[in-house]
């Protein structure tokens, strides 16, 4: 009777550590995928080169490089749940710190808001990816991260709407139009700019107060406490005792997919706006299209609910979402067809971009669970190594910059050529590495 009521003890801790975790993602969503409409605004308001534009993303994203470790060390100390609320509070400090950057229109107070910003969410994602993962058995964690995927995406198909709702006006596209002219006088053209500029405030403020307000919940709910040593213990077959999650290749190998998905992820995201500018759309038009590349993203998460592990495994799943990610990413740079779709006129390349989020949303999901099963005591410091390759949502964008300048927009989506390679070879081969010989897999 008592082992009865255990079990449905856990299962009710599992339904209540998936939901709140899932409103966690949201928040990610939130935070995370407005920046695809943050560059191209801050580009217009504070006057930036497509190059100094993309380190909305680099300062945003470098502080899973720059914290993922230490986020380990506050979760060792104190635990997952004051852990959790001491990231939203980061978070919201990050938010409000838009308040003066926008008073005073300076884009380097700007970036330290959106590292703060990623400081807090570096502490959050160490805490509920591995909760996620190990949270159930390890062989369905790619269908619970599909789960968690929906809420993320969901959160980005809305936040750059919201976004734009709130911040932009109907007007906006004249402006912009005058801007671009250059026939304002100095005085003029920073008085608009400045009006532009502090429309953030606003939006800004209120996000403050609720990611205060959401981890004071988090901090004093039921969410339950988990022993990821426990939960994910090492693998009983492994030949020799390891004491380095060095001595872990395939953990290695997978942090490095992740650094390189989430780059390609991000490129197909937060570039996208600034790619259908280049075919004549102004800001309030081309807004809409990174609702697109993330609602392909849920399709995906939704295949992959229904698919695995009952029709598919999670490795199978990963190896088909790789090789047709790099057909798409081929088929941007190769095709050039004027189309109308959905009543906009642009370039079939575009919709391929678009597309990209489909493949993309199982990758992430793949890679994450077969880089830290069997970690056992190592699963934090892994989980923490698997975050600080979310950095590579840092460097890509800021690689593509440099070759659009370069080269031009479509041409710089060669980069995701050679990063799609890398995902084949992790998921065909590398996720099986158990020893640096390369002898036995």
């Amino acid at each position: 009777m008592e082992q009865v009521k255990d079990q449905q003890l856990n299962k009710r801790n599992t339904t209540i550590a998936i939901v709140i975790v899932g409103a966690m993602f949201f928040i990610f969503g939130l935070v995370s995928w407005v920046n695809a409409i943050l560059i191209p605004y801050f580009k217009i308001a504070c006057e930036l080169t497509h190059f100094e534009s993309y380190f909305v993303a680099f300062a945003f994203y470098i502080a899973y490089f720059c914290l993922s470790i230490p986020s380990a060390h506050i979760l060792n100390k104190v635990g997952y749940k004051r852990g959790i609320m001491y990231g939203f509070f980061c978070m919201a400090v990050g938010a409000a710190l838009f308040i003066p950057a926008a008073l005073t229109r300076t884009y380097g107070i700007f970036l330290t808001g959106l590292f703060v910003i990623g400081a807090g969410l570096t502490i959050l994602q160490s805490a509920a990816n591995p909760y996620i993962t190990i949270v159930g058995p390890i062989e369905s964690a790619a269908k619970r991260i599909s789960m968690m995927g929906i809420f993320n995406k969901f959160a980005g198909i809305v936040s750059p709407l919201i976004f734009a709702a709130v911040v932009l006006k109907v007007t906006d596209s004249n402006l912009f139009t005058l801007l671009e002219s250059g026939t304002l006088d100095e005085a003029s053209k920073n008085m608009m700019l400045d009006d532009l500029i502090r429309r953030v405030i606003k939006p800004y403020a209120i996000l403050s107060v609720i990611l205060l307000v959401f981890g004071i919940f988090v901090r004093y709910s039921v969410l339950p406490e988990i022993d990821p040593a426990e939960n994910n213990k090492e693998e009983e077959n492994c030949t020799h005792k390891r004491t380095s999650i060095f001595q872990f290749p395939y953990l290695i190998l997978g942090a490095v997919a992740l650094f390189i998905h989430v780059g390609t992820q991000i490129i197909a995201i937060d570039t996208i706006i600034s790619y259908a500018g280049s075919m004549g759309m102004n800001l309030l038009e081309a807004k809409a299209f990174p609702s697109y590349t993330l609602t392909a993203t849920i399709i995906g998460y939704m295949i992959g609910i229904v698919l695995i592990p009952k029709y598919v495994s999670q490795t199978r799943a990963l190896q088909f979402c790789c090789v047709l990610g790099l057909l798409l990413s081929i088929a941007i740079i190769l095709v050039s067809k004027e189309v109308i779709i959905l009543g906009h006129e642009s370039n079939l390349s575009i919709w391929f971009l678009c597309a990209l989020g489909l493949p993309n949303a199982l990758v992430y999901a793949g890679i994450w669970p077969l880089s830290i099963k069997g970690l056992g005591r190592f699963t934090k410091i892994g989980s923490s190594l698997m975050i600080m390759g979310l950095s590579g949502n840092a460097i890509m964008p800021i690689v593509y910059g440099y070759v659009a300048d370069v080269w031009d927009l479509q041409n710089a989506y060669m980069v995701l050529i050679p990063c799609y390679l890398y995902l084949i070879f992790f998921a065909v081969y590398g996720h099986k590495v158990q020893t640096w010989s390369f002898k036995k897999i």
